[in-house]
C-alpha cells in the first residue's frame, strides 16, 4: 500500500523494532483540539489609596487611615477577612512642577504614599455595588480587575479529555480514507495548558452620582490540544 502524504499520515515499516513495538510500526499521528467559553466564578479587584503628606510619616499615616475605611466598607459589603488582603504599600518623595524664568523645574513636594488592597468577590452581580462602596469610602485608585475560575484544573481536565476524543475521531477518519483500520493507542501527549484568568485594566473615574460601577465579566475562553499516535491495522 502506498503511504499517504506526510502531512496526513506517518506510516513506518521496519524490522529492527522490538516485538512489543511492532503494533505501532504502521501508525497515524494527529493533533486533537477542544475549546470552551464559560463565565468566570470569581473576580479579584485591586483598589487603594494614594495620599500625600508634608513628610514621610504624615503621608503613610494618611494612606493607612484611609485604607482602614476601605477595608471596613468591604467587610460591610459581605467580604470575609480571607477575601481581603494587602497587595502593595509604597512610599516615595513627591515633586511638583514650578515655572521659573529659565523654564519648568521639579521641586520637592513632601511625600506620596500608596496602599493597595486586593479584594476577591465570588458574586459577580455584587461587584459593581462593591466598587461604588469602596469609592465612597475614600478609595482613589482602581488598578485592575482579574476574572478567573475557582477550579481551573477541572476545566483543564475536561478540555483535555475532549481533545483526546477529537484526536481519535481525526485518526479514524484518516485511517478510513486510506483503507486502513485504526488500531490501539501508541502515544498520547498534552500540548498546552488549560484555562486561566484574564484581566481588565484600570477603569475610568465614576460619575458623581452614587451608582454601581458598571463591570462586564465576559467569559473565559480556554483551549487544549493533545498529540496522539495510533497503530494502523492492515
Amino acid at each position: 500500500m502506498r503511504a499517504a502524504p506526510l502531512a496526513l499520515l506517518a506510516l513506518l515499516a521496519g524490522g529492527a523494532a522490538r516485538a512489543d513495538d511492532r503494533p505501532c510500526e504502521r501508525h497515524v499521528s494527529v493533533t486533537g483540539h477542544a475549546a470552551s467559553a464559560q463565565a468566570p466564578d470569581f473576580a479579584e479587584v485591586a483598589v487603594g489609596i494614594e495620599a500625600k503628606g508634608a513628610n514621610a510619616a504624615a503621608a503613610l499615616d494618611a494612606a493607612s487611615k484611609a485604607v482602614a475605611g476601605l477595608t471596613a466598607a468591604a467587610r460591610d459589603a459581605g467580604l470575609s477577612s480571607a477575601e481581603i488582603g494587602t497587595a502593595a504599600v509604597s512610599l516615595q518623595p513627591a515633586t511638583r512642577a514650578v515655572n521659573r524664568p529659565g523654564g519648568v523645574t521639579e521641586e520637592p513636594d513632601g511625600y506620596a504614599a500608596t496602599n493597595i488592597v486586593r479584594l476577591r468577590v465570588g458574586d459577580m452581580a455584587r461587584l459593581g455595588d462593591l466598587l461604588r462602596r469602596i469609592l465612597d469610602s475614600g478609595a482613589n485608585r482602581i488598578d485592575g480587575i482579574t476574572f478567573g475560575l475557582r477550579d481551573p484544573e477541572a476545566a483543564r481536565a475536561a478540555l483535555q479529555v475532549a481533545a483526546a476524543k477529537d484526536a481519535r475521531t481525526r485518526a479514524a477518519a484518516l485511517a478510513e480514507a486510506v483503507g486502513a483500520k485504526l488500531g490501539s493507542l501508541c502515544t498520547l501527549t498534552a500540548l498546552d495548558t488549560g484555562p486561566g484568568p484574564f484581566a481588565m485594566r484600570a477603569m475610568a473615574a465614576p460619575s458623581p452620582k452614587a451608582r454601581p460601577v458598571p463591570v462586564e465579566a465576559g467569559s473565559i475562553e480556554s483551549a487544549a490540544s493533545v498529540s496522539a499516535t495510533f497503530a494502523l491495522d492492515r
